[in-house]
């Protein structure tokens, strides 16, 4: 009999798959890097929901490596980050985007050179991976210097996001206009702290909330991403992104 625990995050990855699709043919059609890097960060969350519902059938390391690496460190940081590009013109965020890929490449690093010293026999299919990650991979001081980078980079992230919704939901207090980027942004940090609820949830022993706060997350992203590409009119504001009113999709 297949273990709900392994459905519930089956579902959240194919949810997330169509999400990745969508958001991805945005950004070929379009060629708004906002999309891209929407989709990328996306795609890692995608990836890490299917390598831990192979986490809950057998161990593998680079399965492990995927699933802390873009789900734990890096996800977050890339849809903030296209949360940035759609508010701001790309000459200022161009400096922000060198930065989180040269600070992606260097956790991916840090990541290879940690999976020497994972405690393999700390594993068990009894639980998911994210109740027991913690007593699998070594402390920040014992060799695994990737847990000094996750905070920054969920940090960034999480501002990002909720800076966002903030952000344009003043612009529109002050100017009245660009209500689809209000509401679509204040789902996307919806769904991002809600993501966030479910992780601490689960470090507190509650993991099969894990699953649904995925699924529940997976859905307010993806209905604020599809309210932001709807057509609206953008103002000129100094320094943010500006565009033609009444944009086409």
């Amino acid at each position: 009999m297949v273990s709900i625990k392994l459905i519930l995050p089956m579902i959240s990855a194919f949810i997330m798959l169509v999400f990745v699709i969508l958001v991805l043919k945005r950004y070929v059609k379009r060629r708004d890097p906002h999309y891209l890097y929407w989709g990328i960060g996306l795609a890692m969350w995608d990836i890490s929901s299917f390598a831990g519902s192979y986490l809950m059938l057998a161990w593998n390391r680079w399965v492990f490596l995927v699933w802390y690496l873009f789900g734990a460190a890096l996800n977050a940081a890339w849809i903030g980050h296209g949360t940035v590009s759609l508010l701001y013109v790309r000459q200022r965020v161009r400096p922000l985007t060198i930065l989180l890929v040269l600070g992606s490449l260097i956790a991916c690093a840090l990541m290879i050179q940690v999976i020497p010293s994972l405690q393999v026999s700390q594993f068990t299919t009894d639980v998911p991976i994210s109740e027991q990650y913690r007593f699998i991979m070594p402390s920040a001081t014992g060799g695994a210097t990737i847990r000094l980078l996750t905070p920054l980079f969920n940090t960034y992230g999480l501002t990002t996001i909720v800076g966002g919704a903030l952000w344009s939901s003043y612009l529109f207090w002050r100017n009245r206009e660009m209500p689809n980027l209000v509401i679509g942004n204040i789902l996307i940090a919806a769904g991002a702290l809600v993501m966030g609820s479910a992780s601490l949830l689960t470090r507190l022993g509650y993991a099969s909330l894990l699953y649904l706060g995925e699924i529940l997350a997976a859905s307010l992203m993806f209905a604020g991403f599809l309210v932001n590409a709807k057509p609206q009119r953008v103002m000129q504001i100094p320094g943010s992104a500006s565009a033609p009113h009444h944009q086409k999709n």
